[in-house]
């Protein structure tokens, strides 16, 4: 899997692409975590348009995205959702923490 960031007006935008399984979420959350850090965003994009497959480990991705953001006062958003990867987050009931738009 593959991570990439941009950060524009408050807003860090992170691109994953490939497959988000156990083994690329640690990473990805470290990344993430760094990210978040040089940043101090006031809003999160996750977007996952580019990803082929999750796994549950990708919920754990969000859900670390969303407690860091609410740790410096921000808003995390799941956008641009493929159908697989949409079935895991639907499964898990966390869009009733964190908003996600699926447009893929």
């Amino acid at each position: 899997m593959q991570l990439s960031t941009t950060c524009k007006d408050g807003q860090l935008e992170l691109r994953l692409v490939g497959e988000l399984d156990h083994h690329a979420a640690k990473q990805a959350m470290q990344q993430i975590g760094q990210a978040i850090d040089l940043y101090l965003p006031r809003d999160c994009v996750i977007d996952l348009g580019e990803l082929t497959f999750m796994d549950s480990s990708g919920i754990a991705v969000v859900l670390n995205t969303h407690k860091r953001m609410a740790e410096i006062g921000g808003r995390a958003h799941v956008r641009n959702v493929p159908r697989q990867p949409m079935k895991v987050l639907a499964a898990s009931g966390i869009d009733r923490i964190v908003s996600i738009a699926e447009t893929v």
